[in-house]
């Protein structure tokens, strides 16, 4: 007979791994983050824009996985930083459409020592990360599947 499971401890919990390994991200993030000016809520829509130009307010929250509401703030802001632009969609005036400025486009490659941060710090390989982001992404998704 098989012995009924124990509860886990919180160490030994995957969901306090994942959500604690977060954190430490933004901690490393954040004194780049603060010199570039932005937040990292900012930078993951800066992110969106960089993958694909001119999508709406919603689009990015569906991408972002937040609500269109988290999201409007955001862009506001960095509309006021100079880093994007918002207009209506003449085609549906409901709709807003982001697009980055000279600006926003130009901060692409200043970030990229972000990515240098995380390789440093969590003194992986670049493989190693690939492959720990690919597991990830597949528990993520088969998680969020109905």
């Amino acid at each position: 007979m098989t012995e009924p499971m124990r509860p886990l401890g919180l160490d030994d919990q995957l969901c306090f791994a994942i959500y604690s390994a977060g954190i430490a991200i933004n901690r490393a993030y954040r004194p780049l983050l603060d010199a570039l000016e932005i937040t990292y809520p900012q930078y993951l829509v800066l992110l969106a824009l960089w993958e694909q130009d001119g999508q709406t307010i919603g689009a990015i929250a569906d991408r972002l996985a937040l609500e269109s509401s988290t999201i409007t703030p955001l862009v506001k802001r960095l509309e006021a930083g100079g880093l994007l632009s918002r207009e209506r969609n003449p085609a549906d005036e409901r709709q807003v459409i982001v697009r980055l400025t000279g600006t926003g486009r130009d901060m692409q490659a200043r970030s990229m020592c972000l990515a240098e941060r995380l390789l440093e710090k969590s003194k992986l390989t670049v493989p190693d990360l690939q492959r720990l982001n690919a597991q990830v992404k597949a528990l993520r998704d088969a998680l969020a599947e109905e």
